[in-house]
């Protein structure tokens, strides 16, 4: 798999760019502490229990962890406050820096770490105690007390704070300086009730010492209230955790991003260091072994967790935990030590009885971090969830491919088929044809009325491997359904499909043995060919049909397809019909082509173009029903129901700072009606929609037609405030200079020259000719079929100024237009524009 760059991330060793400073300053206001204080070294006694409670205070704690590091709130605030009034500035900072030696030698950290707490403990000690003698000396404990140690104990926290969160965006990046921020805010309202619990210790041990010992009891009691109150603390955060890994699960199983979006939420949620999940081979499901790892946004295929480990807990279906906190049997540690390992936990993923897989948790984050028991059930409960999400993707997954694949054979379906020729016939590549290899299976109906369906569908699935065996290995092989199926791919020209459809079928032919019956199979093999024979899936796939056909009354079996097998009459005849009951239900969909600035990619309006999905002969291509619609006289409400959803989309365009602009296509028909204006000028004013925003477009050949008929509509069309567009333009054999008489405001250059600039120089030239022309004449130019980069720059050096083509993005449905829209587009607008900017994609 594909591995990202992890982000940067340096040494612990950039600590000390922090600590030297952090020392520095402990130096100096230390010293002037020791120059301008009296008597620095009195109460000796006193500075001894404060230093022991101190000591204490730091061992209930809170922590939390950001990234690899661990930090924990605790209540030196209380004793602090008795110091700062009880002890002289200097002898505070001493007290301080001793107690903080004692505490982080208990630790056990690392020299940098250790070095970097004492020094920033010593600096904010003796900041704030340079404060606290700025400011006026405290008489009593009445509110001006309170403030001043309040301040002096609100900079030391603020100061240790600050420290913390310089040193974490050094070594981990700003990301994690943000994140100490985020954790630590909340806790610094205990740090504020410890000032206030250290005040009321201080009022009350001024009337009586006798208080210590009550206070001491409450001191006990506190510790219990706070340990409760961190285990509530994580508690909640754990549970929160869970909900948004449960959710991020449910919400990714469908689309197979499962394991994306559960590992690092589980490797956050265990403070781990990696969190591993593995599934064993299954059916034609591969091996998975995927990590996610500290540091690293990415997913890895290695792991940390030992073999041995995994391999157990899978055989005795039971959970295993291995650490200093966790136990575990001497061989087991000995497992961890070897493979370098702080502690583990592995747990089984199971469905029902059955293991399918485990997820790992290895190496606790922080110095001091340990997995607990504890930890257990909460990684068993997420293990749970995932178990489940799993199974979820894999059902999806299983649904998914059945929709697209046979059951029989386990080839693609049609619905495959599809979908893979329109991604063939959609990327044109000079010198090669796309051909359609369909094999109709002779006589399959005699074997299942006489031997029934099961030996009928071992027919079926050894023509499925014979084909898949020795068809190209670029070949795309599947069934269409009954007794055809179908090789797709690329070759060189017409006579080598034919070549090869011949030596498939020679291969079929065999006599394919089924124990002790022998049946000799024979095929009738059609063949057609993108671009001579379709543009699109449907018509190459009916083409081929129709071949097929004809190749059972062929001598060789093998038959190409020729116009002359097709009555595209009598289909038009047969649609008519449907048509009408198509456009009295609204079956028709609108779908919407994106119009593109070339020279800044920014969106400035969409073709409506509409698509017809018959029910029995699937896609109709507007090429077949329009003249169907026209010869039927039904072209004025298929091009009413266009009109109808183009305004009624732009009407309802969701980014009012960038209008949706819509072009609708006009045949030469409808231009000969004298009332279609006042019927435009109505639907404008029904949908409150701009005239401007309306662009009709009409092919050249309905334009320049040698009279005048077109012109008095145009014109009203015109004063109405429609713009209006020459398609197609090129395709015809009038003259550029004609266009000074139309009242047109754009042309469309035919995207036969268009696709043809990179290879013709005479497309080339003739594009520059009408780019030129029309530009002199004040008209806007629109590519048609802008489908490379290549031809792209090309338009953009001679001046073209829009593009429409599948560079950008074939046509889309009105929800899919609006979530295209917001992918391309980018996060801010450029300046002074109030389009935004798009990026070309394929």
């Amino acid at each position: 798999m594909t591995r990202r760059q992890p982000p940067s991330r340096r040494s612990q060793d950039y600590a000390w760019f922090v600590t030297g400073p952090l020392a520095c300053v402990a130096v100096v206001c230390t010293v002037g502490l020791g120059i301008v204080t009296d008597h620095q070294f009195e109460k000796w006694p006193l500075a001894v229990l404060l230093f022991g409670l101190m000591v204490t205070a730091e061992i209930p704690q809170t922590r939390f962890i950001i990234r690899r590091q661990s930090f924990a709130m605790t209540l030196t605030e209380i004793p602090l406050v008795l110091a700062f009034y009880l002890l002289s500035p200097l002898f505070v900072v001493v007290v301080t820096l001793a107690a903080a030696l004692v505490t982080q030698v208990r630790r056990r950290l690392s020299p940098a770490k250790f070095c970097f707490n004492v020094a920033n403990a010593a600096a904010a000690t003796s900041i704030a105690a340079v404060l606290l003698r700025a400011l006026p000396p405290m008489e009593g404990v009445g509110p001006g007390t309170w403030g001043i140690l309040f301040a002096a104990v609100s900079t030391y926290t603020i100061m240790l704070l600050t420290s913390v969160v310089v040193v974490i965006t050094l070594v981990q990046g700003g990301q994690a300086g943000r994140e100490v921020v985020r954790t630590a805010s909340p806790n610094l309202i205990t740090v504020a009730v410890n000032v206030v619990i250290g005040l009321i210790v201080l009022i009350v041990a001024r009337y009586t010492w006798w208080s210590v010992f009550l206070f001491g009891a409450l001191a006990a009691g506190l510790v219990v209230v706070y340990r409760s109150y961190a285990q509530f603390f994580r508690q909640h955060r754990t549970l929160g955790d869970m909900y948004e890994l449960t959710r991020a699960m449910s919400e990714s199983g469908p689309n197979g991003t499962l394991a994306d979006a559960m590992l690092g939420r589980v490797r956050a949620l265990m403070q781990a260091e990696y969190a591993t999940l593995w599934l064993p081979a299954q059916g034609r499901h591969p091996e998975v072994l995927l990590t996610a790892r500290m540091d690293d946004p990415g997913l890895l295929d290695v792991t940390r967790t030992p073999p041995e480990l995994r391999q157990s807990a899978r055989d005795r279906g039971e959970t295993i935990a291995v650490g200093s906190r966790l136990g575990g049997d001497e061989e087991t540690r000995a497992v961890l030590r070897n493979h370098q390992v702080k502690d583990a936990i592995v747990v089984p993923l199971r469905s029902g009885s059955v293991v399918i897989g485990t997820i790992e948790v290895v190496n606790r984050l922080g110095d001091m971090g340990y997995f607990v028991p504890s930890d257990i059930p909460v990684f068993e409960t997420v293990a749970a969830h995932a178990a489940v999400a799993l199974e979820n993707s894999r059902l999806v997954d299983r649904l998914r491919f059945d929709a697209y694949h046979d059951g029989v054979t386990g080839l693609p379906n049609r619905r495959r088929i599809s979908g893979a020729l329109e991604e063939a016939v959609r990327i044109r590549t000079p010198g090669e044809v796309v051909a359609v290899l369909l094999f109709d299976v002779d006589d399959l109906r005699r074997v299942n009325e006489s031997l029934g369906h099961a030996a009928g569908d071992k027919v079926l699935a050894e023509v499925a491997r014979r084909l898949r065996d020795r068809a190209p290995s670029a070949a795309l092989v599947g069934r269409l359904g009954g007794d055809e199926f179908v090789v797709t791919l690329r070759m060189e020209n017409v006579d080598a499909a034919l070549d090869l459809a011949g030596e498939l079928r020679e291969q079929i032919r065999d006599e394919m043995v089924f124990g002790e019956l022998t049946l000799d199979v024979d095929t009738a093999v059609g063949v057609v060919v993108h671009p001579d024979h379709g543009d699109d899936p449907a018509t190459l796939l009916q083409r081929v049909d129709l071949a097929a056909m004809a190749a059972k009354a062929t001598p060789g079996g093998v038959q190409l397809f020729s116009p002359v097998l097709e009555s595209r009459s009598m289909r038009r005849l047969g649609l008519a019909a449907d048509l009408r009951r198509a456009l009295e239900h609204d079956e028709l969909e609108v779908y919407f082509q994106p119009k593109v600035t070339l020279g800044e990619r920014r969106l400035v309006g969409v073709e409506c173009l509409a698509r017809w999905e018959h029910p029995v002969h699937g896609t109709v291509s507007p090429e077949d029903f329009v003249p169907v619609a026209e010869h039927t006289g039904q072209l004025g409400r298929l091009t009413e129901i266009v009109l109808r959803e183009g305004l009624r989309r732009s009407r309802d365009w969701a980014d009012p700072d960038n209008p949706l602009n819509i072009s609708v296509n006009l045949s030469a028909r409808t231009l000969t009606d004298p009332h279609f204006p006042s019927r435009v000028q109505t639907l404008l004013a029904e949908y409150a929609v701009p005239a401007e925003r309306l662009t009709f477009e009409i092919k050249e050949a309905g334009l320049l037609d040698g009279s005048d008929r077109p012109m008095p509509t145009l014109r009203r069309l015109r004063d109405i405030g429609v713009r209006l567009s020459v398609d197609d333009f090129g395709t015809g054999y009038s003259s550029l200079s004609y266009l000074r008489r139309l009242p047109v405001h754009e042309v469309k250059v035919d995207q036969s020259f268009v696709q043809g600039m990179a290879t013709d120089p005479v497309d080339l030239a003739i594009v520059n000719a009408v780019v030129t022309l029309s530009q002199q004449f004040g008209l806007t130019v629109v590519a048609e079929g802008v489908e490379s980069e290549l031809t792209l720059e090309l338009l953009q050096d001679i001046g073209c100024e829009v593009g429409q083509g599948f560079l950008f993005s074939r046509p889309l449905p009105y929800e899919r237009l609006a979530t295209w829209f917001e992918v391309q587009a980018e996060s801010e607008p450029p300046p002074n524009t109030d389009v935004r900017r798009l990026r070309a994609v394929p």
